[in-house]
């Protein structure tokens, strides 16, 4: 860091974790290591996926982060029905009453937003599905010959039911690997479940309030780049992506239960999560155990199980666990 304001911004990075995590614990119990990650993946400007069935508070902890830092949110139901310009926008022709001029008018869709909330993203077909694509990788969209830029931030946090159950289709690779994070939301503690009864039975306490706005954001997002990383540090991400991949040299867990590795964007978002991590927790350089402790996220569905795995119940984080422990640190 060189800019004297890095280090006043490092400084408010360094306890924004507390400030945000205090305004979500008005509407969620536990789930700490969910909400830990998807601050990773915010203040890293990546998309992120909540995997978990139907009510454990998924879309109501992206609902909640969106009011704690003060931004714009918008909101698809994915459904069955569901067409691409019902997510993107689209062209309505207008007629100038005094003129009789006919004029096409572009009408914005919800995706024209700061944090956009994908709700059961695996419940429409892949045809809409796809019109995220463009969003998600270059921030903008394109309807019919015009492109229109979206005000950044721009990021996705979707929500998605386990495939096995009914009316659910799968998220096409290409738009799995655009997200940075996939979360596995488990099922609250005994404690905590009832603690969520009382509350949610009882009158409703005050909502999150904004912690941060969206210039702040955008400066911490900034930071975030600007920070070292230890040559070492990048050196195991990519050595961890690498390792995904089957092929000569590949560990034997890989050459038994994985059809196809993760790509370049697993190394970047290996590095990137874990030089956040560090940050949020105050530290400056991030180490070795920082990449580790995001590497299930980041790894687990850009690997895909081949035949074997999913015969014998092998599960992509299985697989990325006993990676981390056949490749060297």
């Amino acid at each position: 860091m060189s800019a004297p304001d890095d280090s006043v911004l490092f400084d408010r990075l360094s306890h924004v974790r507390a400030d945000v995590l205090a305004q979500l614990r008005r509407r969620i119990v536990g789930q700490t290591d969910v909400v830990d990650q998807m601050l990773v993946a915010l203040f890293s400007g990546g998309h992120c996926l909540f995997v978990g069935v139907p009510g454990l508070a998924k879309t109501l902890l992206v609902a909640s982060t969106a009011q704690a830092l003060g931004l714009k949110s918008g909101r698809v139901q994915f459904t069955p029905d569901l067409m691409p310009a019902d997510v993107t926008g689209s062209e309505v022709l207008d007629e100038d009453r005094a003129s009789g001029q006919r004029v096409l008018r572009f009408v914005p869709g919800p995706v024209f937003t700061n944090l956009l909330l994908a709700d059961e993203i695996n419940r429409t077909p892949p045809r809409t599905q796809a019109a995220l694509l463009q969003a998600m990788q270059e921030g903008q969209v394109t309807i019919g010959r015009q492109t229109y830029t979206l005000e950044r931030p721009f990021q996705v946090f979707a929500t998605q039911n386990p495939i096995e159950q009914e009316g659910t289709y799968p998220l096409p690779e290409a738009q799995l690997d655009r997200f940075m994070f996939s979360i596995e939301v488990g099922y609250p503690s005994e404690a905590e479940e009832v603690e969520i009864v009382e509350r949610t039975i009882g009158e409703q306490g005050p909502g999150p309030e904004a912690v941060l706005d969206r210039d702040t954001l955008l400066a911490l997002q900034g930071l975030v780049r600007r920070l070292p990383v230890h040559d070492g540090v990048s050196a195991y991400a990519v050595r961890l992506a690498r390792a995904t991949r089957p092929g000569p040299g590949a560990p034997d867990v890989v050459r038994q239960y994985v059809q196809w590795g993760a790509g370049p964007r697993a190394s970047q978002y290996l590095a990137l999560g874990a030089r956040v991590r560090a940050a949020l927790a105050g530290r400056l350089n991030p180490d070795l155990e920082d990449v580790r402790a995001v590497a299930a996220s980041v790894l687990g569905h850009r690997v895909i199980p081949s035949f074997a795995a999913e015969a014998e119940g092998v599960r992509p984080a299985d697989i990325v666990a006993r990676l981390l422990e056949a490749v060297p640190r």
